[in-house]
């Protein structure tokens, strides 16, 4: 499923049971998905570094039905955009590990890698847990988006 991409080191890690993201060595841009030269200053030289799995969740969606998704995720389930801590700001895909029905746009959320099947192969894939929240009050965000 996966090639030798610009992105190879990031699934290598993953699969080390790390989140490594990608900085440009010429300006400090965080890149992702990760680039062979940076879009930025155009610079061809990369470093990769280990991040924290913590950000909040900026964008999500529950679904229902079963498109063809890993057995490991059977629907219905919550697909999360976290915007990470501690890399520029950039967003990832992954699950969130429950059917939260609190789950809403600014929540903080900590991760974990997941292996799921997809046509046979056993890919490592980022999980997401939502942070004990000290206030319980109502978000206007969740509200209709169940």
């Amino acid at each position: 499923m996966r090639g030798p991409g610009a992105d190879d080191r990031y699934w290598q890690a993953l699969g080390d049971g790390k989140l490594e993201m990608q900085q440009c060595a010429g300006c400090g841009r965080w890149n992702w998905p990760a680039v062979w030269r940076c879009g930025e200053c155009g610079s061809w030289e990369h470093q990769w570094h280990e991040v924290p799995m913590k950000g909040h969740i900026f964008s999500w969606t529950r679904t229902w039905h079963d498109f063809g998704s890993a057995k490991e995720l059977p629907p219905p389930f919550i697909s999360v955009v976290i915007e990470l801590e501690g890399a520029g700001h950039r967003r990832l895909l992954g699950t969130l590990d429950s059917n939260d029905a609190a789950v809403h746009i600014g929540a903080q959320v900590t991760g974990r890698i997941i292996h799921v099947t997809v046509d046979n192969e056993s890919i490592p894939a980022l999980q997401w847990q939502m942070m004990a929240q000290a206030s319980t009050s109502s978000n206007p965000q969740t509200e209709g988006q169940s």
